[in-house]
């Protein structure tokens, strides 16, 4: 009787000669990138430093694509977006020490949203790790102590023959569900010295399936089926298991209407009859959620955005379906299914039966339709045109097939709630961690994922300025990425809440560049627009090849919050 576990994978003729002889001149950055290959990454983020120079030069002889940003941070971001487009694991090969740090942030936002980024870093040379004071240049003690904290695993190389394990591993964990950054880290002396290791071929490195448990399905099944008043909060989860087929059929079956969180736009049809849309910071749709009998949260953690600023407290049993372990039951006691987004939904189809009880909801759409008109009425108390306007604006000018990357900004969080992102997996923000300059290094990033489409960043002058170097990647790898500057002279958002909180701002306004200037003198077309003009404006730079920037100048105000009454 064989087993599979018995089963061995003999090389070919070719594999052995090739093995025997290996090519010389490789050292061991060859090996980095040879495995790279061999688990099926095309493209590379990153950039250079003294000791990463080693995987750098092996980049010269393999086939991958590198795209080098202009900060290790942005790099970051643009691998986060790769990421998240394409659902494969996004290499980031990275430098010792402050370049090392510097992507922290960019880490924590693909933590915080799982995005599947490999972050593959140097070290100090072996003689100097232990955590004594050698004084080797960019030095730490214990470098990977500050990445546990915010990746999903830590990998760490010590010998050549460690490089091909250590990062299919970290490949493997990063596409696990729930998807995560993931750190390895190589001293500079492996990846320097001459290897006489047989070139890496194919590696297995397969995600390992999360199905829920059957018991906790038929449980969850049965509650459903015998609600009065199921609803359902689908979160990024739905859109990162590519299940937003699967949780129409579910809400249409339960006749159940679908709120989406901000992580999870797209997950529904936005005009569907059951459609909620996005309105979580609003309490109309706070309280209808409260009053669902049987509430299924599927891909989210009921953080503090889509909970209202944690204002929402649900009254009826709650179902949550998370591949997190840690967000499962962290904020509501639920019937927590440990699971991947996908199969938890497929295994729901499959258990409940194909029409469920007359008692169901019958007004369910009609009960939606006065939600929104409630929002909508109190969003127009507000005289918010500008914003109503701008923001309708952006819509029509981006086609349904490009994917759209939000920074932190007035006009991102108007975008969370009111804008419609057509499709699942196009509309990406930094709202996971909340960092600044997220939006264009990740347009980069997006735009390299998928170059049949144009790409849209936007952002506010103040996040524009954390990442305005990378207006030189945009245009070296003549990328159709157009960003949309909206400038207000100063951090908006926060010159509202400090208003609001003390009377008056402090350190919230900015002397800031011409950027459609600044944009030409690096060679990208830039134009200033007006709210009138901006569909038709960006548009056309949507329609032109590669980079552009397009600013407006415009003073945008928030809704007013719910969550403080």
């Amino acid at each position: 009787m064989t087993h599979d576990h018995d089963l061995v994978l003999r090389p070919t003729a070719e594999q052995t000669k090739a093995a025997l002889d290996p090519p010389p001149g490789r050292n061991g950055g060859d090996l980095v990138v040879e495995t790279l290959t061999g688990l099926g990454a095309t493209t590379v983020f990153g950039l250079p430093g003294q000791h990463a120079l080693g995987m750098f030069d092996a980049l010269r002889r393999s086939d991958l694509a590198y795209i080098g940003l202009r900060v290790e941070n942005n790099a970051g971001f643009a691998a986060d977006a790769y990421g998240r487009v394409t659902g494969e694991a996004a290499p980031l090969l990275l430098s010792t020490g402050p370049g090392a740090l510097t992507s922290l942030a960019a880490l924590q936002e693909a933590a915080a949203a799982s995005a599947p980024v490999l972050a593959i870093s140097s070290q100090i040379p072996t003689a100097g790790l232990g955590g004594g004071r050698h004084g080797y240049l960019h030095e730490l003690p214990d470098q990977q102590a500050s990445f546990r904290g915010v990746v999903k695993s830590v990998h760490t190389v010590r010998t050549q023959s460690q490089i091909p394990s250590a990062i299919a591993e970290a490949w493997e964990s990063a596409l696990t569900a729930p998807h995560g950054p993931v750190w390895v880290e190589i001293p500079q002396d492996v990846l320097l010295a001459e290897t006489a290791l047989p070139a890496v071929t194919a590696v297995d490195a397969a995600p390992h399936d999360l199905p829920p448990r059957p018991e906790l399905t038929a449980v969850a099944a049965d509650l459903l089926a015998n609600a009065a008043r199921p609803v359902i909060i689908a979160g990024g989860g739905v859109v990162r298991a590519d299940a937003s087929g699967k949780l129409k059929q579910l809400a249409e079956r339960l006749n159940a209407p679908v709120v989406t969180t901000f992580g999870g736009k797209g997950a529904f049809p936005w005009n569907h009859p059951l459609s909620l849309q996005s309105w979580l910071e609003d309490r109309h749709t706070t309280d209808f959620l409260e009053d669902a009998d049987v509430l299924l949260v599927v891909g989210s953690g009921l953080g503090e955005l889509s909970s209202n600023y944690y204002t929402f407290k649900p009254r009826g049993r709650v179902v949550q379906i998370e591949a997190d372990l840690g967000k499962l039951e962290s904020n509501h006691p639920a019937l927590g299914i440990h699971a991947d987004a996908r199969l938890a939904l497929s295994a729901l189809l499959e258990t409940l039966p194909e029409t469920v009880p007359e008692r169901q909801d019958t007004t369910a759409a009609e009960r939606v339709r006065a939600v929104l008109d409630l929002v909508q009425e109190r969003i127009d108390g507000q005289e918010l045109t500008l914003e109503q306007q701008v923001l309708a604006a952006v819509r029509e000018a981006l086609p349904d097939r490009s994917a759209s990357f939000w920074d932190m900004t007035i006009l991102a969080y108007w975008a969370w709630s009111a804008f419609d992102a057509r499709r699942p997996n196009t509309m990406h923000s930094a709202q996971g961690s909340g960092g600044l300059g997220y939006a264009f290094p990740a347009a980069i990033g997006g735009a390299v994922a998928d170059p049949t489409h144009p790409v849209l960043a936007v952002s506010g002058d103040g996040g524009a300025l954390y990442s305005i170097a990378e207006l030189a990647t945009a245009r070296q790898h003549d990328l159709d990425v157009t960003w949309l500057i909206v400038d207000d002279g100063g951090y908006g958002i926060l010159r509202e809440y400090m208003t609001d909180a003390f009377g008056e701002a402090t350190a919230t306004e900015l002397s800031r560049p011409d950027y459609v200037a600044l944009a030409e003198s690096f060679g990208v077309p830039g134009v200033r627009t007006t709210a009138d003009t901006l569909a038709a404006d960006l548009a056309k730079a949507l329609a032109t090849p590669g980079p552009s920037v397009v600013v407006l100048p415009a003073l945008l105000r928030m809704f007013a919050p719910t969550h403080l009454d």
